[in-house]
């Protein structure tokens, strides 16, 4: 297939390239590069400079292309900075995106794979696996952008006949086997990339945002999802889509809660130390649990993922932060 990708220089979107060079599809990225990384994009891709919303770069690429899909990566995803300039979020993660859809659309491109966010469930009270059906409760404004665009999609699949996938991220975590893409950001709050920072001393210290959750340990649990595997089901929903039209929301995750303790104490079984750390404040609309009910996705693909083993995921993530020390 020949696939137009954008988000393509950053963490999930990079190693869902590899995945799909590495399977023999054609693969062109767009990326802006305000928060993404050109050396993560795979040499044997095109790679166009540009904002999504750049109608005088994305219309006569998508001339001189004929694109079987769409992958959209792109997009603004810090929660705390969402929360200081909503704004900006609203701009990125909506306005640019659907300007973008609607290019694309009105070049005749009909398939489309939409990142998401767990986010937009908000807070689980029941404390119970979330699944596709469950009410939509968006707390920021990072949840909030990515939920006006799943509503847009939706109505404009309906209305246009189009194909429409849109994926529900949990917690993306761990990097590459072959050391070739992971997470770069500055200043992360991401907990995995956090506690890496602090293994290879980067960081001082953890800082455990609230330990009075209802839990088992009093911190937050949530669903970590090796990146690896999230391509893998990028992958799948593409070849699904070569064939069949259809419009669905599934999650990405294992199913399966860690608690911010718990990574951090694996995490210390295999250094053989103990990492710096201290508890701070609850953070504003932070969630106490945040897990996957994935069997939509696993009954309708027969997947079984690959990664599914905290350590594992813990080490992948720790071998990429040594590699960019």
């Amino acid at each position: 297939m020949n696939i137009l990708l954008t988000g393509g220089a950053g963490y999930i979107g990079s190693q869902t390239t590899f995945a799909l060079i590495e399977k023999g599809h054609t693969v062109t990225v767009i990326d802006n590069l305000i928060t993404g990384n050109f050396n993560l994009v795979p040499k044997k891709v095109k790679f166009l400079e540009a904002d999504i919303s750049d109608e005088t770069k994305i219309k006569p690429l998508l001339r001189e292309d004929k694109f079987d899909l769409v992958m959209h990566f792109a997009g603004l995803v810090r929660v705390e900075e969402s929360l200081k300039n909503p704004e900006k979020y609203y701009l990125y993660n909506f306005e640019k995106a659907k300007k973008f859809f609607d290019i694309c659309i009105n070049s005749g491109l009909k398939k489309i794979i939409f990142s998401s966010t767990a986010g937009i469930y908000g807070e689980n009270k029941k404390m119970k696996k979330i699944n596709e059906d469950d009410k939509l409760l968006p707390s920021n404004p990072y949840a909030k952008s990515k939920y006006e665009l799943e509503k847009y999609l939706t109505n404009i699949t309906k209305k246009k006949n189009l194909s429409c996938v849109i994926l529900r991220y949990f917690n993306v975590a761990g990097a590459d086997k072959k050391n070739r893409t992971g997470l770069i950001a500055q200043n992360s709050n991401n907990l995995i990339k956090v506690i890496c920072e602090v293994a290879v001393e980067k960081r001082e210290k953890i800082t455990i945002n609230g330990n009075d959750y209802n839990t088992t340990d009093g911190t937050p649990i949530r669903d970590f999802i090796h990146v690896e595997d999230l391509s893998d089901m990028h992958l799948i929903i593409a070849e699904n889509l070569k064939d069949n039209n259809q419009t669905c929301i599934y999650n990405c995750g294992y199913g399966t809660g860690y608690s911010v303790g718990e990574v951090i104490n694996e995490m210390e079984k295999i250094l053989q130390r103990n990492l710096k750390k201290e508890y701070g404040p609850r953070r504003k609309d932070d969630i106490p649990y945040s897990v996957a009910d994935n069997k939509k996705f696993q009954k309708k693909f027969n997947w079984m993922p690959k990664y599914n083993d905290l350590s594992y995921i813990l080490k992948s993530a720790l071998e990429w932060e040594k590699k960019i020390k």
